[in-house]
Parts: C-alpha cells; sequence; structure tokens
C-alpha cells in the first residue's frame, strides 16, 4: 500500500486507513491481551475441571509419558466495558437491533487474547445469526463453519459450537459461541442463513454428537454411517476401538443418497 503524498498534498498518519480504524490497535485491549494473565486486577477464569494426563485419565490409553500432568481446565471470564477497538460498537449495534430480546439471546460477551466472542442462548442463535448478517451496520456476511467442542466438566453445557464470522464491508471478526447439554445435544441449523455451513454442521455432527435441528440432511460425512460413537469426544477412546470392515456397496442410482 502507497505511503506517498494523498492527492489534497497531506500525508495519511498511520491507522487513518478504514483498514486501520476499524482493527483493534495493538496494545488497545491490554486488559484481555495475552500480557493479562498476571494482572491481580482482572476476573479470575471459570474453573470447570481438572485435567489429569494429557490426553485424559489413567486407563484411557495415554503412553504419552505425560500421564503425571494435572492442570485445571479453565474458560476465560465474561468482560466488562469498554472492550476496545470495534468491540463496543459491535455491541451497541447489536443491541439496538435485537431490542428486548437482547438481553435473553446474549448470556456474556468474553474478550480475550484481543478477540471478542458473543456467547447465545441456543435458541436465539438463528435470530441472533440473521441480524448479524443482515443489520447494516453490522454485516457479517460469510460465517467460516462450526467448531464443536466437548468440555465435559462444564456441566450442563458440556457441548459447545463456536462460529467464527467476518463481515467484509467493515472489516472485522468476531466469534459466535453455543453450547447445549451432553444429555440434549441439539442446536439449530443456520445453514438457511449461512449455507455455507452445511458440510461443517454435519461434521460437527459426526464427531461431536451436536444435533443440528432443521438441517436438511444431518448425516455422517467422514466416519461410515454405522459408526457408534463421536470420536472428538474428550470420552471416546484413544485406542482399542474394534473397527469392523464390511465391503463395500454402491447402491444403483434411483437408490442413492442425495447430498444437496
Amino acid at each position: 500500500m502507497s505511503t506517498g503524498p494523498s492527492p489534497h498534498g497531506e500525508t495519511p498518519a498511520h491507522g487513518d486507513t478504514p483498514a486501520h480504524r476499524d482493527t483493534p490497535e495493538h496494545g488497545e485491549t491490554p486488559a484481555h491481551g495475552p500480557a493479562s494473565s498476571h494482572r491481580a486486577d482482572l476476573p479470575d477464569p471459570e474453573v470447570i475441571g481438572v485435567r489429569h494426563g494429557l490426553f485424559g485419565p489413567p486407563g484411557t490409553g495415554d503412553t504419552s509419558g505425560y500421564g503425571g500432568l494435572v492442570k485445571p481446565v479453565t474458560l476465560p471470564p465474561s468482560s466488562s466495558r469498554p472492550f476496545g477497538g470495534y468491540f463496543d460498537d459491535v455491541d451497541d449495534a447489536l443491541a439496538a437491533a435485537l431490542g428486548d430480546t437482547y438481553d435473553a439471546a446474549v448470556e456474556k460477551i468474553v474478550v480475550f487474547r484481543d478477540e471478542m466472542t458473543i456467547h447465545v442462548a441456543r435458541e436465539y442463535l438463528p435470530s441472533v445469526a440473521l441480524t448479524l448478517r443482515n443489520a447494516e451496520d453490522l454485516r457479517f456476511e460469510l460465517c467460516l463453519g462450526v467448531n464443536g467442542v466437548h468440555y465435559p466438566g462444564d456441566t450442563g453445557r458440556e457441548l459447545h459450537a463456536v462460529y467464527p464470522l467476518a463481515s467484509l464491508t467493515h472489516n472485522r471478526r468476531l466469534r459466535l459461541e453455543v453450547s447445549a447439554p451432553g444429555t440434549d445435544p441439539h442446536i439449530p441449523s443456520i445453514c438457511d442463513i449461512y449455507p455455507t455451513n452445511d458440510w461443517h454442521e454435519r461434521e460437527t455432527y459426526d464427531f461431536f454428537g451436536i444435533i443440528f435441528d432443521g438441517h436438511r440432511s444431518l448425516t455422517r460425512i467422514e466416519m461410515p454411517d454405522d459408526w457408534e460413537g463421536h470420536p472428538q469426544r474428550k470420552d471416546y477412546p484413544l485406542g482399542g476401538v474394534p473397527v469392523e470392515y464390511k465391503g463395500t456397496r454402491v447402491d444403483p442410482p434411483d437408490r442413492r443418497r442425495s447430498y444437496s
């Protein structure tokens, strides 16, 4: 990018371009940056469990040599305003667009390592996603998929779905995070809002067991259709899973499953 004089003979100061104005400046949110973990004035992280061993407790097939590791499992705490950068503007625009439903829909906002995560109650996910996509001051047109996370110690919220969003209009990024209990692993699909999430939701269902209600064809995408369990959950065995090869079957064209 050119740093020469502008048409009016003035050289823009560093950070005066829209890309720099809308991106949190280095150090702009020091309370939530990487160096903030030692600050005494910050809220304590939420402790949801203790990890024993690098990959799990004894008896799970851990042969890494780190079986003696004992470490708390923590989640970043809720953040307080001002968040810094464009994060406050996003929160204001979302609150204005959602109106009276904002308090019920948004459980908390976390700014951690200069990244904004909006935790949303699962029943409000479609309306929040639609608002983030369509509202003029938000315009998060792109969803980069969905990632599953399994926190066995987060009682009543064991399964998390994380959605990275990007605004091409405003050059901004944020994440949505939704949780569901392991006994009721249902989260609404947002494929009608972000069609590119189709196969991402199928993969998250395949590996984590999250059921995306409303998905048009929520079937396994990587594991065989008759596979038992969800391999990326923390309670899935690290080894010793019997695998039975059942051969290959090619159905006639009129009986093949549609992927569209």
